[in-house]
């Protein structure tokens, strides 16, 4: 019986050791909690399908995929559509690469919560974060700290 303890002991010692490890794909000796040795994918939304901004006041919500490509579409004496990040404070550490795919129509972006900085600023970006359609910022990578969301680009 003490054996059958020890045993026991031993393996779920050894459990909780393994369950802490460091995960490698395509790696025999991870350096990182994910270390990949090798390409990629993530999930991409908006194309081939269009996602479409909604209307002022009425935001489309960003709610799934990491490369999303917004599709704003052209509306009667509006100069863009809407697109809505989500609170980061409940999404610390979510990032989003957006790419503004339209050639005649800006893309606006709001948050849910938390203001919108840029990198290498600690001003608090005016709202709406404009993605225009003939400029440099059509793409921007978007990361929530916790608290706010920094965009690169």
């Amino acid at each position: 019986m003490k054996f059958i303890k020890i045993l026991f002991t031993l393996l779920l010692c050894l459990f909780f050791t393994i369950s802490m490890a460091q995960v490698g794909i395509n790696t025999i000796v991870p350096l990182s909690t994910l270390d990949i040795n090798g390409n990629l994918s993530i999930k991409t939304i908006g194309i081939p399908a269009a996602f479409i901004g909604g209307s002022s006041g009425n935001a489309k919500a960003i709610v799934d995929g990491v490369y999303i490509s917004l599709t704003p579409v052209a509306t009667s004496g509006i100069t863009g559509q809407e697109f809505i990040l989500p609170n980061a404070l409940t999404y610390p550490g979510r990032t989003y690469i957006l790419r503004n795919i339209s050639n005649s129509v800006n893309a606006l972006i709001y948050t849910f919560g938390g203001a919108i900085f840029a990198k290498d600023s600690s001003t608090l970006t005016p709202l709406p974060l404009i993605l225009p359609f003939n400029a440099s910022l059509k793409t921007v990578i978007v990361i929530s700290d916790g608290a706010n969301w920094t965009y690169i680009f």
